[in-house]
């Protein structure tokens, strides 16, 4: 009898503490958590016509009102509804999000522009001899040799080099020198990591895959891919036909794009005005043949190539290589996609 009655005592014990339990949970349950903030993206990019959608996060994230408004500064720039942005016209605006509980605010910087894309040359692959060849004589340097054979597919490259225009578009700020003489000067002082951070924000903005040319890429598009003539420049073996450099530019000026002779492919200036950058880590050549090589896995330098206009004649042939750290300026760069 006394186990019996030890057992109903326990029994109710345990019963007690589920109700207590469960009267925790159901009041836990209607409490009301208070909102105590808001965030939001701090800033945003947009082309004129592209749509994103930005997301506010309430704090604390379980808050019981998540309802928030949003209004723009200036709806001629930048118009949203219920948190879809849409870019209506270049210019800044800010975006303003704000909780129905506390009036909580943040607040987003956004940027609308209207990117300018670059004219493409279409370059059927094929397979070329890359490095020092015959048409070369004896100007090579070391680092071009030895000369070996190389497979790329086809891709599409700018006809022109990125020009100053075309970034401040998209960058805002031109960080070039020579400004003065014009839009369509090819932008430089800018390193590897700033053209991949434009490459970047114009993917974004376009819905394309731009990216910068292995450096096979770019010797075989400068050679005229399969349309080559084997000229020892770009487009000719006459360099004031084709190129700005030393023997022509007055104390390096840069010139605009395209007013010398295009290449094979009508590819412009890939010979002088401005070093360019490739995507590769620079490394020594081999005799192996490769398919779309791309370069060192890693390393401390970026592959430049094309020379400029402070260059002597030697340094701006089509097989000329030499290489920066990717933290580097002064050198400009041109677009490729596939």
């Amino acid at each position: 009898m006394l186990f019996f009655n030890k057992l109903n005592m326990k029994r109710k014990l345990f019963q007690t503490i589920a109700v207590a339990l469960l009267l925790i949970a159901a009041t836990s349950a209607c409490k009301k958590v208070p909102v105590s903030g808001v965030t939001l993206d701090s800033s945003l990019l947009l082309s004129v016509g592209q749509t994103t959608t930005l997301t506010p996060s309430i704090v604390p994230p379980d808050a019981h009102n998540q309802n928030v408004s949003w209004k723009s500064s200036d709806s001629n720039v930048a118009t949203v509804d219920n948190g879809k942005v849409t870019g209506k016209t270049t210019g800044k605006a800010t975006i303003t999000v704000t909780t129905e509980e506390g009036g909580r605010t943040a607040k987003c910087w956004v940027t609308v522009v209207q990117p300018i894309e670059p004219e493409m040359i279409k370059v059927e692959g094929g397979t070329f001899t890359m490095g020092c060849t015959a048409e070369q004589e004896d100007d090579c340097f070391e680092n071009e040799t030895p000369s070996h054979k190389v497979t790329v597919s086809s891709f599409n490259i700018a006809k022109h080099t990125v020009t100053q225009k075309e970034w401040t578009a998209i960058m805002g700020v031109n960080p070039s020198y020579f400004m003065v003489l014009g839009d369509n000067i090819p932008v430089n002082r800018v390193s590897w990591d700033d053209a991949q951070n434009f490459i970047t924000k114009l993917n974004a903005l376009t819905g394309k895959n731009y990216r910068l040319p292995t450096e096979a890429e770019w010797e075989f598009a400068a050679r005229g891919g399969k349309k080559s003539e084997e000229y020892k420049y770009s487009g000719s073996n006459d360099i004031d036909e084709v190129a700005w450099y030393s023997g022509n530019c007055s104390n390096g000026r840069i010139h605009p794009v395209g007013e010398k002779q295009p290449n094979e492919l009508g590819i412009y200036d890939m010979s002088g005005n401005v070093w360019e950058w490739c995507s590769d880590w620079y490394g020594n050549y081999t005799n192996d043949s490769q398919n779309n090589p791309a370069g060192s896995s890693t390393g401390s330098a970026k592959v430049i190539r094309g020379g400029s206009s402070y260059c002597d004649a030697s340094s701006v042939r089509v097989s000329t290589r030499t290489s920066f750290s990717p933290f580097s300026v002064d050198i400009g760069f041109r677009l490729v996609h596939p």
